[in-house]
């Protein structure tokens, strides 16, 4: 299903927040690629406010960015919640690329190293540096093997058609091999704290 991200937010953000808490609630093995942004479930309130502020400001939609931030940290729940597996791969470039003010970032980043600790958690950086076998795309998030939600800037798409859903799961595989994790990952996130110093 493809659906228009002004559509979506046309009475502001909230609702579209809302709306997928019982996909989170529901699904016990996540794999989310982000070549661009922090993925929303490992967001802080301030980084997620930052963020959702500047889309509806772009979309020309109505800024309920606090509320919507309330909510979409609210998803962050089911990573301290029994029964989900979560398997983060992020560019290096969300690290790098400043939403909100260096405080806001440093907090994110912060928030990363956090969570990297949990024990039903995989967080891979794939470094500037990796040899690319597969190319930035966009952002998607794989629930279980049911169904891909894929963001572009005019839209979201909810993909479930097997064969559809299997190309995502290859993909997050390769991405996988190139992304680096514990002590490397870390260290990628720490030169960005600093950077944004």
């Amino acid at each position: 299903m493809y659906v228009h991200w002004k559509k979506l937010h046309r009475h502001g953000m909230r609702r579209a927040q809302d709306e997928v808490l019982p996909l989170y609630a529901g699904t016990r093995h996540f794999r989310i690629y982000c070549s661009n942004v922090v993925p929303g479930v490992l967001q802080t309130e301030a980084y997620a406010t930052a963020l959702l502020s500047t889309i509806a400001r772009f979309q020309g939609t109505p800024d309920d960015a606090p509320d919507a931030a309330l909510s979409r940290t609210e998803r962050s729940q089911t990573l301290h919640e029994g029964g989900h597996t979560f398997a983060f791969l992020l560019e290096e470039t969300v690290l790098r690329y400043r939403i909100g003010d260096a405080e806001t970032m440093s907090g994110q980043l912060g928030n990363l190293l956090a969570v990297m600790a949990l024990p039903n958690v995989s967080l891979g950086i794939i470094p500037f540096t990796a040899p690319r076998q597969i190319w930035p795309l966009e952002a998607f998030y794989l629930f279980d093997d049911r169904q891909v939600s894929a963001e572009l800037l005019t839209a979201a798409v909810n993909v479930t058609a097997p064969s559809e859903t299997e190309v995502y799961a290859k993909a997050f595989a390769g991405l996988a091999e190139i992304a680096v994790y514990g002590s490397r990952a870390r260290n990628l996130i720490t030169d960005a704290i600093a950077a944004h110093g």
